[in-house]
């Protein structure tokens, strides 16, 4: 199924513009649509990671977050020691 898609205008400085406009007359990128769409997603990804490196540090920060962490380790660490002892044989 092709994924829904809206055109929007935006303003991107004239150098840029026409560097990009180079890259796909010169056959780098199938289009300038394709390399502004690839650059966007390249950036959220990037977002992306950023958000969830913040969360992750406000999570081990937390002292409830790292005391249901460790109550997990403690409940499944009789599971973990049986996989290694099964592996070992």
């Amino acid at each position: 199924m092709p994924k829904l898609v809206k055109n929007y205008t935006f303003s991107l400085p004239i150098d840029l513009l026409e560097r990009l406009k180079d890259y796909s007359n010169n056959g780098y990128v199938p289009s300038v649509n394709f390399a502004v769409k690839k650059a966007i997603d390249s950036y959220i990804n990037t977002l992306e990671k950023q958000k969830l490196f913040n969360e992750m540090k406000l999570a081990s920060e937390d002292p409830l977050f790292i005391s249901d962490i460790q109550d997990a380790l403690n409940d499944f660490s009789h599971a973990d020691f049986e996989a290694i002892k099964e592996t070992s044989k």
